[in-house]
């Protein structure tokens, strides 16, 4: 086994493709197939399974390349340190619920960096991606929510993935519309207030659940639902169809544009607490990455919170 061969095995995993690995890796798609065909042999499993629709990894090769990719994470971080490796790309890469916040900080931090020297990553995905892709070393860093309703689950998730959670911002919930909404003048809006309307959540797959929502509240009834993936089709659905969504208030004009705003919950229409604490996960005892540092130090400059607010555990100057 070569850390080669890991290489390219992470690689066809994160392209779904046999064709599309060979191409960023500029190789042949016979080599490609014919050493994953040699490491396949050596350890005596199938990494993936191929069809005509491309590959996907088996349970046996899901669990050989969250340790190939620890390994191979080692490797760079190494030849990063020591190595003669000016021609590797630094990776830096997050995974996040669908927060425009985060997508601005990320934006920001990119521009402090030579970006023809690194290789940049950033997720806007379902809620068990972000936990899984930072458990798997794929992202540095997840951002999502925590709240008395999700919290158990998410944490034990958490746990069992030795990832661990540092709270950022309290935030209570806010509906999130249009502009031209019949409720967005209202200084406050309640749940009934809210029946007529279609509630927007973003689609959590097949590994559905309530804790995994993205949104607050989300065992409560709701007459009419409408799922998306995507927040430019969630801000389209909000437009066309008067649609709302539960969210914290924290939305950014200059990625979003102006036509959208944040209205106070009326939290005393429901029973359940409605406050979300936004956080970053991270690998157990691990130390965040000059790049990833910065990173949270961006967001907490957007969130206009300090070190004293949040557990960042960012060493200044290292």
């Amino acid at each position: 086994m070569t850390l080669q061969q890991l290489h390219y095995a992470i690689a066809i995993a994160e392209a779904g493709s046999l064709n599309k690995a060979a191409e960023i890796l500029y190789i042949a798609q016979p080599s490609l197939t014919s050493s994953m065909q040699e490491l396949e042999k050596e350890i005596g499993i199938t990494i993936f399974n191929r069809s005509g629709r491309g590959v996907v990894p088996t349970q046996d090769g899901t669990e050989f390349l969250l340790y190939a990719r620890q390994i191979y994470s080692q490797y760079e971080a190494l030849i990063d340190k020591y190595g003669k490796g000016q021609n590797l790309k630094k990776k830096f890469g997050v995974s996040t619920q669908h927060y425009s916040f985060a997508v601005k900080a990320f934006v920001e931090m990119v521009r402090s960096f030579d970006t023809s020297q690194y290789e940049f990553a950033i997720r806007e995905t379902k809620t068990r991606d972000v936990i899984m892709d930072v458990g798997s070393l794929r992202s540095e860093i997840g951002i999502l929510y925590l709240s008395d309703f999700n919290r158990a689950a998410i944490t034990k998730l958490l746990r069992s993935n030795n990832l661990e959670f540092h709270p950022l911002i309290f935030c209570d919930a806010y509906v999130y519309l249009w502009s031209g909404h019949p409720l967005a003048k209202k200084e406050k809006i309640s749940f009934e207030e809210l029946k007529d309307y279609p509630c927007l959540s973003f689609e959590q797959g097949d590994a559905s659940s309530f804790y995994f929502s993205e949104e607050i509240l989300s065992t409560k009834e709701y007459i009419r639902t409408i799922k998306a993936n995507d927040r430019a089709t969630m801000l389209n659905l909000m437009v066309g169809l008067n649609g709302y969504t539960l969210c914290s208030g924290i939305i950014c004009e200059e990625l979003n544009g102006d036509d959208y705003l944040a209205v106070p919950f009326d939290s005393d229409s429901v029973e359940e607490g409605s406050v979300m604490e936004i956080g970053y996960i991270i690998k157990q005892n691990s130390v965040l990455s000059n790049i990833g540092k910065h990173y949270i130090e961006k967001i907490m400059e957007y969130l206009n919170i300090g070190e004293k607010n949040a557990d960042v555990n960012i060493q200044k100057g290292s």
